[in-house]
């Protein structure tokens, strides 16, 4: 193959996944103004571009999202196992109706990283849990810690306040806040009565 050939040939695969992100979006913005109506050119009108405002989410969606949050966080207490399964559901929706693919996991990783990047190890550490999970491996402790760190990339999507830090951070701060304890020995039993 000549070199014009082989130029040839890559601008013509760059036009065809131009073509087709066009479609995707222009799609994509037809959906979102059927499904929102007039608030979607409000939404649109208040942000920097369009692309920013199809990632907000409206007052009732994250009212929602908040609810249904808080049933797999009560959930957790009777059937951990069921819950991290859940809250993995959850929050791949959640990423959805924020505009991001979740058809592939390693693309889902790589679109959040934009925005998102902060909370990103979390993610990456709740979806492992999660495998685990699927598996019948994981322990009730790493079920906690899964939806943590779940928690985590939930609050960030939905525009919670910034109180989450990185897993090691979270790590580094949480034994920093266990105070230290006295060891006792077996022999240093509290007395009883006679």
């Amino acid at each position: 193959m000549s070199t014009l050939q082989i130029v040839l040939t890559i601008i013509v695969i760059v036009a065809v996944v131009l073509i087709a992100a066009a479609i995707w979006m222009a799609t994509r913005r037809r959906s979102l103004q059927r499904r929102f109506g007039p608030e979607y050119e409000r939404v649109v009108s208040q942000q920097d571009s369009r692309l920013a405002a199809e990632r907000e989410l409206s007052e009732e969606s994250r009212g929602r999202y908040s609810a249904a949050w808080q049933e797999i966080q009560a959930r957790f207490v009777d059937a951990p196992n069921q819950a991290v399964g859940e809250a993995d559901e959850l929050v791949t929706r959640l990423i959805a109706e924020r505009g991001y693919p979740t058809d592939d996991y390693d693309e889902r990783l790589a679109q959040l990283s934009v925005e998102h990047a902060r909370t990103l190890e979390h993610y990456r550490d709740a979806h492992d849990i999660n495998r685990l999970n699927e598996r019948g491996e994981a322990s009730t402790e790493q079920l906690r810690q899964a939806l943590v760190h779940y928690r985590a990339l939930f609050a960030d999507l939905l525009g919670e306040p910034d109180d989450f830090a990185t897993p090691a951070e979270s790590e580094a701060d949480a034994a920093a806040a266990v105070p230290p304890t006295e060891e006792r020995s077996v022999d240093a039993r509290p007395e009883r009565a006679p």
